[in-house]
């Protein structure tokens, strides 16, 4: 037999009511990213049934931060992930747009779960071995079942950094969720998996000590 672990994405769900969000909600992605997760997810279940092979797919939330020892880190051009644009903002690069402050949110912006990457390599590893003893094929979320709002990722870099965050107001972008955080339990059960570095206090310090030292050279 095969083994396939797949790393899907939250962008599969629509943009439920009700948080946090589980496996079983409504997978009605909202953008084109999203849309082709959720054909990958579909043609597994039915490779799973027509050439026996067993797989997982695991649903991020927002992966973000470096590695733990600062050697690889994370770089877009261009960079669209908002807790790099706003490490930039610290570094004098750039002013970080902020897209609403009007969303039912307590401060106005949206929020997401933050999960960190060295997190998520746990659990692909235990993804491969659950799938090498038996498991069977099934999808889960992951993330920390907590959220933070833009507004608080500018307030956790500019503590990390001891540095000022330039940013503005800009209007919403159309198809982003209030908010959108993960019920991470069922992996916590499948995998006996949990976030171990994933406070989003780490998660910004880790990336800052790569960010700033890839501005050093």
């Amino acid at each position: 037999m095969h083994h396939v672990v797949f790393s899907s994405s939250c962008a599969t769900y629509d943009a439920p009511a009700r948080m946090p969000i589980t496996e079983d909600t409504l997978q009605l992605p909202v953008n084109p990213y999203g849309e082709t997760k959720l054909i990958v997810e579909r043609a597994l279940r039915w490779y799973g049934v027509s050439h026996n092979i067993s797989w997982i797919a695991l649903r991020y939330f927002n992966a973000a931060g470096a590695d733990l020892d600062g050697e690889l880190g994370e770089v877009h051009s261009p960079e669209i992930h908002l807790i790099p644009l706003v490490l930039g903002s610290a570094l004098g690069r750039r002013t970080v747009e902020v897209y609403g402050e009007d969303y039912p949110t307590p401060d106005g912006t949206c929020v997401r779960d933050y999960i960190h990457v060295s997190d998520l390599t746990e659990a692909h590893v235990r993804a491969l071995d659950y799938l090498m003893k038996g498991g069977m094929s099934i999808a889960l979320n992951l993330g920390t079942g907590e959220g933070h709002s833009v507004r608080q990722v500018i307030d956790v870099v500019k503590q990390v950094t001891s540095r000022k965050v330039p940013h503005r107001v800009a209007p919403r972008r159309a198809g982003d969720p209030a908010v959108l955080v993960a019920d991470p339990s069922f992996a916590g059960k499948v995998l006996a998996w949990h976030p171990q570095h994933s406070r989003l206090e780490s998660i910004v310090g880790s990336a800052w000590k790569w960010h700033s030292r890839e501005a050093s050279v």
